[in-house]
């Protein structure tokens, strides 16, 4: 049997998803999600591999995962970086763009969402320094638009950039950049 089976090629990649992850100070819940490894079995990761070998001080966090939108209308800069996130996430493919909105690309528990879903959460990372949208924030923006029930992406009526809205507020307003300047976007043609 050799290691390079497609078998233990699957496994590898799970666990190499879970160390991501780990690193990302994903919860246990939202690693077995995409990962489908037991609690039991990230748990001894993150001791094997986390704290006994890499002797880094990765806090795990507890409790439920965000699940609140008006977490990213907060302020305008954290508004503004949710919106390049969800930018990110129709470059690299987890999210599509039609006429109505936005459709997923991707399907939870597949490692290859998975290892997409990292990539553009460290591009944002690269992007804002400090970044101020958790991974666990970033995996629920990307659910709850798929969902399209809380919030959407739309275009900035002045500018015509890409934008958050808040579909319970029944109101289109322009993108807080333009909002900030009341000339932006004016005379411009």
């Amino acid at each position: 049997m050799r290691v390079s089976d497609d078998r233990y090629t699957r496994d590898r990649l799970r666990f190499d998803l879970a160390m991501r992850l780990i690193r990302h100070e994903a919860r246990t819940c939202t690693i077995r999600l995409w990962t489908g490894l037991s609690d039991d079995r990230i748990r001894k990761l993150y001791r094997s591999y986390v704290e006994e070998r890499d002797r880094i001080d990765l806090p795990r966090h507890r409790g439920k995962s965000p699940r609140q939108t008006a977490f990213f209308f907060r302020n305008p800069e954290l508004h503004f970086q949710a919106a390049q996130l969800a930018s990110l996430y129709i470059l690299i493919g987890l999210l599509g763009t039609t006429p109505a909105g936005v459709e997923s690309h991707y399907r939870i528990g597949t490692v290859e969402s998975g290892v997409l879903l990292c990539r553009a959460y460290e591009a944002y990372v690269d992007l804002h320094e400090p970044a101020r949208i958790s991974f666990e924030h970033a995996w629920f923006l990307l659910w709850a638009l798929a969902r399209h029930t809380e919030i959407a992406l739309a275009r900035c009526e002045r500018c015509g950039g890409l934008r958050l809205r808040d579909v319970l507020a029944g109101r289109d307003a322009p993108c807080a950049n333009c909002r900030g300047s009341p000339s932006q976007g004016a005379g411009q043609g």
